[in-house]
């Protein structure tokens, strides 16, 4: 499979460095250029390797660990997202204070499948600092907690494999309505937690 990251800052760092010691073949873009993504790659190795945005959102995955504010601007680039599985780790909040922004009676993830018209969204990997999502996985005899929630079940299956393979556990929350309100930050109980499935 492979995974492409749109966005090179904390979290998509994070996520990347867990997908290639997973072994997954991945392409990391972002708005500076693939020049300014060297010493990205050759910190990831693995089958990892820098390209443009037009390259990551042709792979089987889009991790889209993009700012909320720049969300419009990377949702124009491409004129068709129908059928792309995209996996939403993006928090509503906005520079300079980082609150969160009015979504009125929507999920983060609902305004990111509306102006992605077509993705297959699944909102997870937003609960985690950087840090803790570059852990491992392993803590205390159990598995750390992803929790994921879509309204594509097909979509959530893939990614469910995906967290698997990287080693945590995955809980499915149910649909971006519900589950999507459980994990957003910073009005949600769940991100923050560090959970640990017991095997």
């Amino acid at each position: 499979m492979k995974v492409g990251i749109i966005g090179s800052g904390g979290i998509g760092l994070a996520f990347a460095r867990q997908a290639s010691k997973a072994g997954y073949e991945i392409i990391i873009s972002n708005s500076r250029g693939a020049s300014s993504l060297v010493e990205v790659v050759k910190e990831l190795g693995g089958r990892s390797k820098a390209g443009s945005f037009q390259e990551a959102v042709q792979a089987d995955v889009i991790f889209l660990a993009v700012q909320w504010i720049h969300l419009p601007t990377v949702a124009r680039q491409l004129d068709s997202w129908t059928g792309k599985i995209v996996i939403d780790p993006i928090n509503p909040v906005a520079p300079p204070d980082y609150k969160m922004v009015d979504l009125g009676v929507n999920t983060s993830s609902e305004v990111v499948k509306d102006l992605l018209k077509g993705a297959r969204i699944v909102k997870a990997f937003n609960t985690f600092t950087p840090e803790l999502l570059s852990a491992s996985p392993s803590q205390a005899g159990g598995k750390r907690v992803i929790f994921y929630s879509g309204d594509d079940h097909d979509a959530k299956r893939v990614v469910r494999s995906i967290i698997e393979k990287f080693g945590f556990a995955g809980i499915d929350l149910g649909n971006l309505a519900e589950g999507g309100r459980l994990q957003q930050y910073p009005s949600g109980p769940l991100p923050g937690l560090n959970l640990i499935q017991l095997l």
